[in-house]
């Protein structure tokens, strides 16, 4: 087995054993009382799965990344649902619970989004590369991620509402086992894209933050207030793209290329800056009991 198709692999069961586990410490309840505010979540939709990655297109033009980098931002900006947004959303002192329903919301759905997004945006960003090295194939893509998204997502879930207990005891664990296969995915792909995310550019770090400015703008284009818990959600939750399903793509479709080496990139960068920007918000915010107890 190439050092490729290992890394192709170890993405896959990381994915799955992430997506387990965060259905095992989610309540139905969140991703159902999120699911019937349908303006919000038509909101939080548009920005995510419109406005992302048509900013993602722009910025990839504007920079005129070379074909297999931007097959590789393109794939990060549509996999929303990070599991980080809710620990961001706690440290910037948002709605926690808000976050953990879109979150869930997002990651499901873009199981099968994603894919469709790719096979139209692809062509755009990639018209260059006269090869079928930026190929999509959407109906592999759709059956790799229901099968390490959505399947173990809805497993963990149903764990969790048969027997909130037994999810309880599990769930301590499988956060353990996620933080370990995810650390090794990340040394695996550094060690083996080295030489190749060394060489990247301050014009590089400079486009993930524009990418980064972008999706913290998306968020706040849809928020109605600008300053309380749930936009606050919204905006952390959009921010935050999921690096784990982009790893499972890029290493299944594009293995050994730069595709890999900037979703690795970006997602290490915007892993550091939003926990860093979330801290400062936290920080920032009055808390909310200390408020109540002055005005009494």
């Amino acid at each position: 087995m190439s050092l490729d198709q290992i890394v192709s692999v170890l993405a896959a069961v990381t994915l799955i054993e992430m997506m387990v586990s965060l259905g095992l410490g989610v309540k139905a309840s969140d991703a159902v009382d999120v699911g019937r505010q349908r303006v919000l979540l038509l909101r939080v939709f548009f920005a995510n799965y419109v406005i992302v990655p048509g900013a993602a297109v722009a910025l990839l033009a504007l920079f005129r990344a070379s074909p297999l980098v931007a097959a590789g931002f393109m794939v990060v900006a549509v996999c929303p649902g990070a599991p980080y947004a809710p620990p961001f959303t706690g440290m910037a002192k948002g709605n926690v619970n808000l976050s953990v329903g879109l979150m869930v919301l997002l990651a499901a759905s873009s199981a099968i989004l994603a894919p469709v997004l790719l096979a139209l945006l692809m062509p755009i960003v990639a018209s260059d590369a006269g090869d079928a090295a930026v190929k999509i194939n959407v109906f592999k893509m759709l059956g790799t991620l229901l099968g390490a998204q959505l399947l173990p997502l809805s497993l963990g879930l149903w764990v969790r509402h048969s027997n909130a207990a037994l999810a309880e005891k599990l769930k301590p664990p499988a956060s353990s086992l996620s933080l370990a296969l995810n650390l090794l995915l990340l040394t695996v792909i550094i060690a083996a894209q080295y030489q190749t995310l060394a060489e990247i550019h301050i014009k590089g770090y400079f486009g993930m933050l524009c990418l980064l400015l972008a999706t913290f703008a998306a968020g706040w284009l849809v928020t109605k207030r600008k300053q309380d818990e749930i936009s606050k959600s919204i905006v952390l939750t959009t921010a935050v793209r999921n690096v784990g399903v982009s790893l499972v793509i890029a290493t299944a479709s594009f293995p050994g290329t730069a595709a890999v080496t900037s979703a690795t990139a970006y997602g290490i960068f915007q892993t550091v800056v939003v926990a860093l920007l979330a801290l400062a918000w936290g920080r920032h915010t009055p808390d909310v009991q200390c408020v109540r107890r002055k005005a009494a």
